[in-house]
C-alpha cells in the first residue's frame, strides 16, 4: 500500500499517530503480559524556524516521544514526516531504510540532558566535537580541526580547549560542548531533552541565551523537552502539553499561559511558582495519583483526576481539535469550561 505524503508547507516535521509500547514480561520465560503505552498516538507538527515546547510531569512520556520521533527508539506505530535536504524530498522517518537514516542524522540531532554522562570521558573535545564530522565523511585532519575550533567559539568557549577532556570543565561548559557536537553536521532539527534541567539556575540562563542566539545564526529547528514551565515560557513559540502519553493540549505560548482549555494544563500553571511575595497564588490541587501507563483509564486519561469530568469522558476518547487561533485541546467541554488564566513570571 502506497502512504500518500502530507502537505507540509512551511512545515518541517508532522509527527501523526505515534505510539511507543514497552512489553512487560514476567515468569521464568518471560511471557509478555502487557504493554507499557509510554506514548500512545500522539500528533503534533513543527514549521521550519520555530521551537515547540514539549511539558508535562515526569513518567508522561516525553523523553520517549523524542526519542522516538528521532528513532533512537524504534516506535510501535505511526509517522514521522520530515522534510529533508539531504534526501531531497519529504520522507517518513519511521519507515525509511537504515542507510537512509543515517544520511537523515545529519538534519536531526539530539542535546541530551546530562552533560555528565553524555560525553565520553576517554575522549578530548576535539575528539567528541569532531567524532560526527568524521563518521558522515563531513571533514579530516586540518579541515576537521578547524571546524571543531569554530563550533568553539560559536558556543562560548575557546579553540585551544579541543585539547582538554571533559572533567576539566563545569557543567555549564559541558552542556555548551553537548550543543557544539549537535551542531557540528548542520542539523535542521534539534531536540532539546531538558538541555538546563541540570545545571544551575544562572548558568541556566545563559544556556538559553545561547540557544536563541544559535537558533537565529543557524536557521535552527527546536523540539524544547522540560518540565519547568517558566523555561518553556521563555523560549518556545508553541506548547504542546503531555499526560500520561498523549497530547492534550497545543497553543501558541502566549495563549497557553493566559487562556489554558484543558484542565491539566490549569493545574499545572497554578503550580509554577511567581517570583513576587505579594502575588497569592491560587494553586489547584489535582486528587489521586498518576494511573499506571499499563493500564490507563477508558475515555479521557485525565478524567479520575478532572473536576469538571462528565459520564462522557470516561467512555470517549477526546480527539485533539482546533478550538481556533491554532489552539488545539483535547477535551470534551473546551468551549464550556470557564478556566482561569494563571500569571507565570
Amino acid at each position: 500500500m502506497t502512504v500518500e505524503t502530507p502537505a507540509m508547507d512551511g512545515i518541517l516535521l508532522k509527527v501523526s499517530g505515534l505510539k511507543k509500547y514497552f512489553p512487560v514480561k514476567k515468569g521464568v520465560f518471560r511471557r509478555t503480559v502487557g504493554w507499557v503505552k509510554a506514548v500512545d498516538d500522539v500528533d503534533m507538527f513543527i514549521p521550519q524556524g520555530e521551537t515547540l515546547g514539549l511539558v508535562g510531569e515526569s513518567g508522561c512520556g516525553k523523553t520517549t516521544c523524542s526519542r522516538s520521533i528521532l528513532r533512537l527508539i524504534e516506535p510501535t506505530a505511526g509517522e514521522v514526516w520530515f522534510r529533508s535536504k539531504t534526501l531531497n524530498g519529504t520522507v517518513n522517518v519511521a519507515t525509511i531504510h537504515r542507510r537512509q537514516m543515517k544520511l537523515l542524522r545529519r538534519e536531526m540531532q539530539i542535546i541530551f540532558q546530562d552533560p555528565y554522562s553524555s560525553l565520553n570521558p576517554r575522549m578530548t573535545i576535539g575528539a567528541i566535537i569532531g567524532e560526527p564530522l568524521i563518521v558522515h565523511r563531513v571533514a579530516r585532519g586540518q579541515e576537521m580541526r578547524k571546524r571543531v575550533a569554530q563550533l568553539l567559539e560559536a558556543v562560548g568557549l575557546k579553540p585551544e580547549h579541543m585539547r582538554r577532556y571533559p572533567h576539566e570543565f563545569s557543567g555549564g561548559q559541558r552542556q555548551r560542548i553537548g550543543i557544539a557536537r549537535a551542531l557540528a553536521l548542520d542539523p535542521q532539527l534539534v531536540v532539546c531533552d531538558e538541555p538546563v534541567s541540570a545545571l544551575d539556575v544562572s548558568i541556566q540562563a545563559q544556556v538559553l541565551n545561547l540557544l536563541e542566539d544559535l537558533q537565529a545564526n543557524f536557521g535552527l529547528t527546536y523540539l524544547f523537552v522540560a518540565h519547568d514551565l517558566s523555561v518553556v515560557k521563555h523560549i518556545s513559540d508553541r506548547v504542546a502539553v503531555m499526560y500520561l502519553g498523549v497530547i492534550v493540549e497545543l497553543a501558541p505560548t502566549e495563549t497557553l499561559f493566559t487562556h489554558p482549555l484543558h484542565p491539566y494544563t490549569e493545574a499545572l500553571l497554578s503550580a509554577v511558582p511567581v517570583p513576587n511575595p505579594d502575588y497569592e497564588s491560587d494553586r489547584i490541587l489535582l486528587e489521586g495519583d498518576v494511573p499506571s501507563p499499563v493500564n490507563p483509564p477508558p475515555g479521557c486519561r485525565f478524567h479520575p483526576r478532572c473536576s469538571y469530568a462528565k459520564e462522557i469522558c470516561s467512555q470517549q476518547i477526546p480527539k485533539l481539535v482546533d478550538q481556533g487561533a491554532e489552539h488545539y485541546t483535547a477535551c470534551h467541554f473546551a468551549t464550556s469550561l470557564s478556566l482561569r488564566g494563571v500569571k507565570v513570571a
